[in-house]
């Protein structure tokens, strides 16, 4: 109860200062590190394209520590392993059911993992795949086909899938797309200027979701 108060006074304290979102450290092998410029560029697209107020550094919380109450927006990456122990489990869903948000890209390698781990988040929950009239895809940048691939890994098409609580998308997971990839300085991948801005629309409206509902 009192994390659930602090995420209540975070979130209800938002419009009066900036908010920092956070990159989520978990355990098992997998580079929760990867990507290591996405978040700050993703962050200075938002202030400046979204009127966010965002600090402009994210910060790094372990997915056992009380912290994560302190973010409102929490960002997970990584190629490889994910483990979860049951009180890691359940902190993550304290904090989501508190009114925390928690997006998961696929940097490729992580699904089948996570197919393993995310149920002992929401043991009594299905992952639902979001169609392309979830509102997270119509602003503020509109996506009318859905979630937008940015990198090409087994040809397969990008999908998002997510658990909701009480109508509100709560986590995200979006895979064969590589958002992050494409949120990246421009010289890590060398995309195109125009499948970068489209990452980074598709970033601005998860934080814009995940900040509004």
């Amino acid at each position: 109860m009192r994390y659930l108060l602090l995420l209540f006074l975070l979130l209800a304290s938002g419009s009066a200062r900036a908010q920092q979102i956070a990159l989520l450290k978990y355990r098992g092998g997998g580079d929760w590190y990867a990507n290591p410029t996405s978040l700050s560029n993703l962050i200075r697209f938002c202030n400046a394209a979204i009127g966010t107020a965002l600090e402009p550094e994210a910060a790094t919380v372990s997915v056992e520590s009380p912290d994560i109450f302190q973010y409102p927006f929490l960002h997970m990456t990584g190629h490889g392993n994910v483990l979860l122990s049951p009180e890691e489990a359940e902190n993550l869903r304290t904090y989501l059911l508190g009114g925390g948000f928690l997006h998961i890209d696929d940097n490729y390698g992580m699904a089948p993992y996570l197919e393993k781990e995310l149920p002992k988040i929401f043991p009594d929950k299905e992952m639902q795949e979001l169609g392309s009239d979830h509102p997270i895809f119509k602003g503020p940048f509109a996506f009318p086909q859905g979630l937008p691939k940015i990198h090409e890994h087994d040809g397969k098409r990008p999908q998002a899938f997510g658990y909701f609580h009480q109508g509100r998308l709560v986590l995200l997971f979006t895979f064969e797309t590589d958002l992050g990839d494409g949120w990246e300085d421009p010289e890590v991948h060398n995309d195109p200027e125009a499948v970068r801005r489209k990452a980074l629309q598709m970033g601005a409206n998860i934080v814009n979701y995940a900040f509004k509902n």
